[in-house]
């Protein structure tokens, strides 16, 4: 289940695309200006962003080409709305970054459709064979080696270990962690994702502790031996 952040200043707008989202079974969060988004960001990532340009702090543009400077939101798809007509508004969204561009008044059945395709392509983009350090992982062939042993996940520790390692050297939140394993929003269950790291962390051995705990936000993995900070 995808979650997707919608950044717009105009109430009934907002409404119209959180409900038109929730019916399409995404999680949706929204905001009315670009500090709560960052703030937000700062705990847990979307997997899309839904961005208005004219906003009350700071416009669109400026926002889009701050996500795609940071090595933790650069690669999060962005669909810029605006009321702004004009090709060469259009083209500022596209070359700042944005990955497409919808002028309002738009179709719920078009956003719905453009949402739907940005993210089957984001997904189709992750590499089916990881490399990290020691751990390599093969999402084709479902398998786990380390150095020249397989190991046998079940399907969680697996997925746990898929998500740690596209995101390499990426602190990843407990909450974020329980949205892309378990499919729901997290509710203070991180037990459930403490001691999954544990398993983990035991079936892969020594290669185990290139997972990195980061006291009081989540985990990280990375090709070096790490320690707990």
């Amino acid at each position: 289940m995808a979650l997707i952040y919608i950044v717009e200043d105009d109430p009934s707008i907002r409404e119209i695309e959180m409900m038109a989202l929730k019916n399409s079974n995404y999680m949706v969060q929204v905001f009315d200006r670009a500090s709560a988004f960052y703030a937000k960001t700062e705990e847990i990532l979307p997997d899309l962003i839904l961005l208005d340009i004219m906003l009350p702090d700071e416009d669109g543009y400026t926002i889009v080409r701050k996500l795609r400077s940071d090595s933790k939101t650069a690669k999060i798809p962005v669909i810029m709305l605006t009321a702004k007509t004009a090709e060469i508004d259009m083209v500022k969204g596209l070359d700042d970054g944005a990955d497409d561009y919808i002028k309002k008044p738009f179709s719920i059945m078009e956003l719905l459709s453009r949402v739907r395709a940005l993210l089957r392509r984001s997904r189709e983009e992750a590499p089916d064979q990881l490399t990290v350090g020691n751990i390599m992982l093969d999402n084709e062939r479902h398998t786990v080696v380390t150095g020249d042993k397989s190991i046998i996940l079940t399907l969680k520790e697996y997925e746990l270990l898929r998500y740690l390692m596209i995101n390499e050297d990426i602190v990843l939140g407990r909450e974020a962690i329980m949205r892309y394993v378990w499919g729901s929003d997290f509710e203070g269950e991180s037990r459930t994702v403490d001691m999954h790291i544990k398993t983990l962390r035991q079936k892969l051995g020594e290669s185990g502790k290139q997972i990195r705990t980061v006291r009081g936000v989540g985990y990280s993995i990375g090709k070096e031996i790490g320690e707990e900070v």
